[in-house]
């Protein structure tokens, strides 16, 4: 078997060489190098192709998940994952069968981690784990976009939309747009899948094709055959649709 070609992705300087220092003495390891943010790392792992990346999750700005967000399928690497104490992410982890690290961790388990990735090397299991990996990114993503930001993909670029800032967002066949304080950003989401992806309590679904941040709605008033004419905070009007209207008037008023 080749050597393995591995990247060190980590925000911590003793965290990255903690992890060289393990990897340099095992003869099967060629370290391609390290990444000390995400955004680093995204570039690293599309230059470079390594077979495995240690990749710390709570990194600022873009973090591990994020990192993997961003690559195609057909982009992604064995991953061990280096994270403190996170159980939503530990949990997320156990259920999908991947590899991590809990900081502060023992040469031990890190050795563990790496004779795990060896042997799904030797049997050609890189499909399976891509699979597990895919299936824990999908559903995860909802509970990690609740905790304040949006991804989005523009011309090579990456920056990110914070939920806060959104005030609504219409359906664009297989993308969104986001609509944030006079600017639009195109993601390639169904809406429905970003209706799943926030909290229902803070953007909720007035019609078909549009949903709406709470708390910029201004006034509503009726039109007719059961619809509405939704006003937003920045003279934004809106049509909310008669099948949207109770169960938009129940989380307004506290009932669903």
């Amino acid at each position: 078997m080749d050597r393995i070609r591995t990247l060190i992705v980590d925000d911590e300087p003793l965290s990255r060489q903690g992890i060289r220092a393990v990897l340099e003495k095992d003869p099967e390891i060629q370290v391609l190098g390290e990444a000390a943010d995400g955004l680093e790392a995204l570039e690293r792992i599309r230059a470079d192709h390594p077979d495995l990346v240690f990749l710390d999750v709570q990194m600022p700005e873009m973090n591990g998940f994020d990192v993997l967000d961003a690559l195609a399928p057909e982009e992604l690497p064995l991953v061990v994952f280096v994270t403190a104490y996170d159980q939503y992410a530990l949990n997320a982890f156990q259920v999908h069968a991947l590899d991590y690290l809990l900081k502060p961790y023992e040469d031990e388990r890190m050795l563990e981690a790496l004779d795990h990735v060896k042997v799904q090397l030797r049997q050609k299991n890189g499909t399976h784990t891509t699979k597990r990996l895919l299936d824990m990114l999908d559903t995860t993503k909802g509970e990690r976009n609740r905790t304040g930001r949006i991804m989005v993909r523009s011309g090579g670029r990456i920056t990110f939309v914070r939920v806060d800032d959104v005030d609504w967002i219409e359906a664009q066949g297989d993308y969104v747009c986001l609509h944030t304080q006079g600017k639009k950003h195109l993601v390639r989401e169904k809406i429905s899948d970003m209706e799943a992806q926030l909290s229902p309590e803070h953007f909720l679904r007035i019609h078909r094709s549009t949903m709406i941040n709470v708390s910029r709605i201004k006034e509503m008033q009726p039109l007719f055959h059961g619809e509405y004419s939704v006003m937003l905070q920045d003279g934004t009007r809106l049509t909310m649709s008669r099948s949207f209207r109770d169960k938009v008037f129940d989380r307004l008023t506290g009932a669903g």
